[in-house]
């Protein structure tokens, strides 16, 4: 069975814990305020989940979910990641992060400054654009013609055929925007952002899209 590891018990992290072990995914998960803290999302998660240590979660997961705020992604340790798909489902919010020239002045996206941070691991965008509570609720069958597309976007193929299957199992199609440098596609702002569509309207979003400077 395949474990995701989770960084962060928020809205995103316990909403996407949800929905991993309702489609037979095992979780650990873990936060800044340590394991004992997670003892109520994990009653509610069931036999599937448990609580851990950051470094637990990380070496734990088949696949890694970051989601804490991009403001703390530098503060995670590196040599844990090595080979590990890291999903990254991070938005900038200056007001909580703190200016960061390289994504004021569109020289990066956050992704990229994630992969930068891990070197040794495949980072793969996800998750940054739907709602958290939509998570573990939209899913729907493969071939439904409402089925909701989220994005990806990763520099390793491999990594995001991986990731792919798994939004697939989550009852996701997919939209694959190519290397991290076009995560900025479906970030915050942006037309798709938030926006339930399905794969062909998604595509048509993301392909035509002004980037602007962040403010």
């Amino acid at each position: 069975m395949t474990t995701i590891g989770i960084i962060g018990s928020g809205n995103i992290g316990s909403n996407v814990a949800r929905a991993a072990v309702a489609n037979g995914y095992q979780v650990v998960i873990a936060n800044s305020r340590g394991p004992e803290t997670l003892d109520e999302l994990i009653n509610e998660l069931g036999e599937h989940a448990r609580a851990a240590t950051v470094e637990q979660a990380i070496r734990a997961g088949d696949m890694v979910l970051i989601a804490i705020p991009l403001k703390n992604v530098m503060d995670l340790p590196v040599e844990p990641f090595e080979d590990t798909i890291v999903l990254d489902a991070n938005n900038y919010y200056p007001q909580r992060d703190g200016r960061i020239e390289a994504l004021d002045t569109n020289e990066s996206t956050t992704s990229e400054l994630v992969q930068k941070h891990l070197p040794l691991s495949h980072v793969v965008k996800a998750f940054n654009n739907i709602p958290a509570k939509q998570i573990p609720t939209d899913g729907l069958p493969k071939g439904d013609p409402r089925r909701r597309a989220l994005p990806i976007a990763g520099n390793t193929d491999s990594a995001k055929d991986q990731v792919a299957h798994f939004l697939d199992d989550l009852g996701f199609d997919i939209v694959d925007l190519g290397p991290l440098s076009e995560s900025w596609r479906v970030e915050r702002d942006t037309p798709s952002y938030v926006k339930y569509t399905t794969k062909a309207e998604l595509e048509e979003l993301t392909a035509d899209v002004e980037r602007v400077q962040q403010v």
